[in-house]
């Protein structure tokens, strides 16, 4: 779809160059299926939804290319007639999500660490900056490097560099076979037997330790799948496929059962012991995505997770005028901050959605 001449655009456009013109906050969002994440934002509605569709998909080279408004589930239907996938498993929260939420969230479910990041498979994006300007950044294949680095920033800038307009992703084949294998274990030893599994040649796609029973997805060719599924044990559970999809979208129990506190995100290193903080706990990712309800203060539960070689971040619930993300380092601040400059210098994008300096 050409950006000339598109009356959506166009008025996106307009939108945009007024916002500058008067200094006004725009609020980007689509289906607003990921509103609650991040700082609070406010602003007049930059809607993204009227710029959908799918602007091409080659299934021989596992490419697809999407306007930002297009609903996730028409992109996933649609790659899933050739028996193909969005990479990580990425969480919808709702059914309005769209591929530009998908992008600006850059939140990946629990095939993550054994597929990549969304970033990893962002191969081009085309953006409109702060001045209404369109540029285009990569391509559609990986050797394409032109301005990569870019689009792979724009994955989890929460709109805040600009309005992303399409992209382009690498797709995923679907799994030949699929099991899932269930083990009585404390956090402890689940933690042990995921880190020793992960240095051994097993198809593992997923992963999740939770009240005592470690989950573990097993993905591929039958034959791999069979061999792994009697080398490791445990036994096989039916409906592994809701299980897995309502851990993506939080909608398991434990998501919901404490309400009253905050939900924070501890991104480890996998082989990080258990730490000792209290509260209830989900551990993903073989170790490297941990989940934590506690009544432990925000600084203990911070400087653990740094101290462990990671970070911490309030996920849901808190106070979303206050800092949710892990603190910056002076360095990273001023990074930010003159990226920020460069792609929106009125400061009109989801004005401190990440941090209240950006």
């Amino acid at each position: 779809m050409s950006a000339k001449n598109n009356p959506v655009l166009n008025q996106l456009r307009e939108q945009v160059l007024a916002a500058a013109a008067h200094a006004q906050p725009l609020h980007i969002q689509g289906g607003g299926s990921k509103a609650w994440y991040g700082r609070q934002s406010s602003g007049q509605l930059l809607d993204t939804r009227a710029y959908r569709g799918i602007l091409s998909y080659e299934p021989t080279e596992l490419v697809i290319t999407a306007c930002a408004g297009t609903p996730l589930r028409e992109i996933e239907a649609v790659l899933a007639e050739q028996q193909q996938m969005l990479a990580c498993e990425v969480p919808h929260f709702s059914e309005h999500a769209t591929f530009g939420g998908m992008l600006a969230a850059g939140l990946a479910g629990p095939r993550r660490p054994y597929a990549g990041a969304v970033k990893d498979f962002v191969l081009g994006t085309a953006l409109m900056d702060g001045r209404g300007q369109i540029a285009e950044f990569g391509g559609q294949v990986m050797k394409n490097v032109a301005g990569y680095d870019v689009s792979r920033m724009l994955a989890g800038s929460l709109g805040t560099l600009g309005l992303i307009l399409h992209a382009s992703v690498k797709v995923l084949p679907r799994p030949v076979a699929e099991t899932t294998l269930v083990f009585a274990l404390s956090e402890a030893d689940a933690l042990r037997k995921m880190n020793t599994w992960a240095g051994q040649p097993l198809p593992i796609s997923a992963t999740c330790w939770y009240v005592g029973r470690l989950l573990v997805r097993l993905s591929g060719a039958q034959a791999a799948v069979d061999a792994a599924r009697h080398s490791m044990g445990g036994e096989e559970i039916s409906d592994a496929s809701n299980w897995w999809q309502a851990l993506r979208e939080q909608t398991l129990d434990y998501f919901s059962q404490d309400e009253a506190h905050v939900l924070w995100r501890l991104s480890l290193p996998p082989t990080t012991p258990a730490l000792p903080l209290t509260g209830k706990s989900l551990i993903e990712w073989g170790g490297a995505q941990r989940w934590l309800y506690s009544d432990e203060s925000p600084e203990r539960i911070q400087t653990l997770a740094r101290e462990a070689g990671g970070h911490a971040s309030i996920f849901r619930g808190g106070d979303r005028q206050a800092e949710v993300f892990a603190p910056l380092s002076a360095p990273l601040l001023r990074i930010h901050q003159h990226l920020k400059q460069a792609f929106d210098p009125a400061g009109i994008f989801n004005p401190g959605r990440m941090y209240k300096d950006i």
